[in-house]
């Protein structure tokens, strides 16, 4: 079982961008002439107005009550317990394993482990911009290079790409299958992991990958499960069950 963190700092700052006459001018431009001296100006004007300031390690939850993990952790506190709980090591991850766990008390006393192969994709440099559009108007040389390799294989400067993440997620399955084989394992991700997990157990390529990518995103506090079904395949395989379940209002 996979559960995405609650909402972030960062995705209420994406969404406010959304409707900010600023941020709208900018695209404006943007997509008229990504090269041109007006949209530099507007894209360093949008950096520094919706600057977050902090690491993506550090990025903090949203709303401190952890409303959306609490309900979560309550609805599925009516299942059974996992064997062992998997987190990333990043706050808002730990945060929300922490409100799952005031919804689920039974779930404080389970085995935990913070596991880095399971934290979120890597910006590098772009973090520093907050914006992919943003630090492409102000690097043009990157966002040729992503033109060229399209957004699958774009790795960002001292960053990640999406391939990066899937070898680190196989190689956490990997873990999962050799060790803890026939039991019930919970993991509290990201966004991208989850994704990579799905592309790696159904051997998805680059097109379905970019497809969930842009229209099936896992949401915030959203629930995935894998069920083990040793009777397919040579050794067994971990079939999909359900993808992206909401348990909060």
């Amino acid at each position: 079982m996979m559960i995405r963190h609650d909402t972030s700092a960062y995705n209420v700052l994406r969404d406010k961008k959304k409707s900010d006459p600023l941020y709208m001018k900018f695209l404006e431009h943007w997509e008229r002439n990504p090269d041109s001296r007006e949209t530099r100006r507007l894209a360093r004007a949008v950096q520094n107005k919706f600057a977050l300031g902090v690491g993506d390690a550090e990025t903090d939850l949203a709303d401190a009550e952890g409303r959306q993990a609490f309900e979560t952790g309550r609805a599925l506190s009516r299942g059974e317990l996992p064997d062992i709980v998997f987190v990333s090591p990043y706050k808002r991850a730990l945060l929300t394993l922490d409100h799952i766990q005031r919804g689920w008390p039974a779930l404080a006393d389970v085995k935990t482990v913070e596991e880095e192969r399971v934290r979120e994709q890597e910006h590098g440099l772009a973090l520093i911009y907050n914006d992919w559009r943003v630090f492409h108007a102000l690097h043009p040389d990157q966002r040729r290079l992503r033109d060229m390799e399209g957004a699958y294989w774009y790795r960002y400067p001292q960053g990640e790409n999406v391939p990066d993440v899937r070898e680190r997620n196989r190689s956490f399955l990997a873990t999962v299958t050799r060790d803890f084989a026939a039991m019930k394992v919970l993991v509290v991700t990201h966004h991208l992991n989850i994704l990579a997990c799905r592309a790696n157990l159904e051997r998805l390529g680059a097109d379905d990958f970019i497809r969930l990518d842009e229209h099936e995103k896992p949401i915030n506090c959203g629930v995935t499960l894998y069920r083990g079904c040793p009777t397919e395949g040579r050794d067994g395989r971990l079939k999909l069950e359900y993808y992206n379940h909401k348990h909060y209002t």
